[in-house]
């Protein structure tokens, strides 16, 4: 599973871990996703995503048709 939102397309960012002697070292900064299960009314399915906590607040917002289409259009998304 790639560590990759569905919706909004974040996925990790490289950044340094500094410790107390102020050492860096390469570390990735993860989003914060979930795998969740959205129901589709549209089509009397259930889909499956891997979202984050960002892109829930988007699917509630805007609809989850409409969030589904967007990530499509925007390359997030192949299918669903």
């Amino acid at each position: 599973m790639s560590r990759i939102c569905q919706i909004t397309g974040r996925k990790g960012l490289v950044g340094n871990h500094v410790s107390h002697s102020n050492k860096k070292m390469k570390r990735v900064f993860y989003p914060n996703l979930f795998k969740k299960r959205f129901y589709l009314p549209e089509e009397n399915r259930w889909v499956t995503l891997n979202v984050s906590a960002a892109g829930m607040k988007i699917i509630t917002k805007k609809g989850l048709k409409a969030a589904l289409d967007q990530a499509k259009q925007n390359g997030y998304i192949h299918n669903y």
